[in-house]
């Protein structure tokens, strides 16, 4: 390790201040959702005044605000001054406005509303130990408040679910999920993943597995999707109960919610419910075992301090050793996007 303490060269210098002042960028972003200026652009153009007047905006700052959006590829602009016109990227039209069947956004109204706060108390957490979300101000556990209001866990199952969703579609073109004839999502949600493989697999027999307050919540959405037929809902604890019968078990980002005991306790019950030949998948944001390359994974695994008493990320070996434990044969690892990883356990 070099600790030669002559001046870093211009990169480093600049690397620094981009990593402190990281959250600018995020803001802006994260603002422009929450304004709704995606959606206000949603299939036209509008100029400075016009955004200015439909967002309520004050001229001072509108201008930059603007560019700045254009300067991070999500929004484009003809022209310059009054005259110049302002529309999304292709990117922003189908991932950031709020009619578009693929927005996304609804994760970062709920980063924008919950997390960025919550991150403002990271020096408190690292000190602490204890979550710094609503159950450091209530003493109630934020899933318990969430769970008991049906419009807020919709909001929020949506979020989750619009986040995960090209995750989703990776991973069903990648594994072949058909090759099981059958496959159970715990914690499922809104069963987006489970409806996923029933499109790319037709024959294959899905279910999502969710407490009983998610049950409505994905059956309509099921219903919507016409898939009645192949994607059933099953509700239960999975902390308490038994896991459903299935050639294929998945969990996505269940398992950093919780104690290392606990994960173990899930790997097994997976094992039971799966059939000899059977396979345990684990989307989650698995850290390489170097601990230096994965930075998403790390950042999430900080944010788990964040919003949990007891949940972490996990390296790659930790869930290859806990998967023997339990009797699974062996194990790999495929990279989806973004960080994010599937774990999968093969049962003999």
């Amino acid at each position: 390790m070099n600790n030669d303490k002559h001046p870093a060269d211009p990169a480093q210098v600049q690397h620094i201040v981009d990593t402190s002042l990281a959250f600018w960028k995020s803001k802006v972003l994260l603002v422009a959702v929450e304004l709704g200026v995606f959606t206000l652009l949603s299939d036209r153009t509008a100029t400075l005044g016009e955004l200015q007047q439909s967002l309520a905006l004050h001229p001072r700052g509108s201008a930059d605000y603007f560019d700045s959006l254009v300067a991070l590829g999500l929004l484009q602009r003809e022209g310059s001054g009054e005259q110049a016109r302002y529309a999304n990227t292709p990117a922003a039209a189908a991932l950031l406005d709020r009619t578009s069947p693929h927005y996304m956004g609804g994760v970062l109204e709920m980063t924008n509303q919950r997390v960025y706060p919550f991150w403002g108390s990271l020096a408190e957490a690292l000190r602490t130990g204890r979550p710094q979300n609503e159950t450091k101000l209530s003493g109630e556990s934020w899933y318990q408040a969430l769970y008991a209001d049906r419009a807020r866990l919709s909001q929020f199952l949506s979020a989750m679910a619009g986040y995960q969703i090209s995750n989703f579609k990776i991973l069903v073109q990648t594994f072949d999920f058909g090759a099981y004839g059958s496959f159970c999502d715990v914690g499922g949600a809104t069963g987006a993943l489970a409806m996923e493989v029933a499109r790319r697999h037709p024959g294959t027999r899905c279910i999502s597995f969710d407490l009983p307050a998610v049950e409505q919540i994905a059956a309509e959405r099921i219903a919507a999707a016409g898939l009645n037929g192949q994607v059933t809902v099953a509700s239960g604890d999975f902390l308490k109960d038994e896991l459903p019968q299935a050639g294929v078990i998945a969990m996505g980002n269940i398992l950093h919610n919780w104690s290392v005991d606990t994960r173990r306790m899930l790997i097994g019950k997976a094992f039971r419910a799966l059939p000899p030949g059977g396979a345990f998948l684990a989307i989650e944001h698995l850290v390489d075992d170097d601990r230096r390359h994965n930075l998403a994974a790390m950042l999430m695994s900080i944010n788990m301090l964040i919003e949990t008493s007891e949940g972490s990320e996990s390296t790659t070996s930790e869930f290859d050793r806990w998967c023997r434990e339990a009797g699974f044969r062996h194990t790999e690892v495929k990279p989806i996007s973004g960080g994010t990883s599937v774990g999968i356990a093969y049962k003999e």
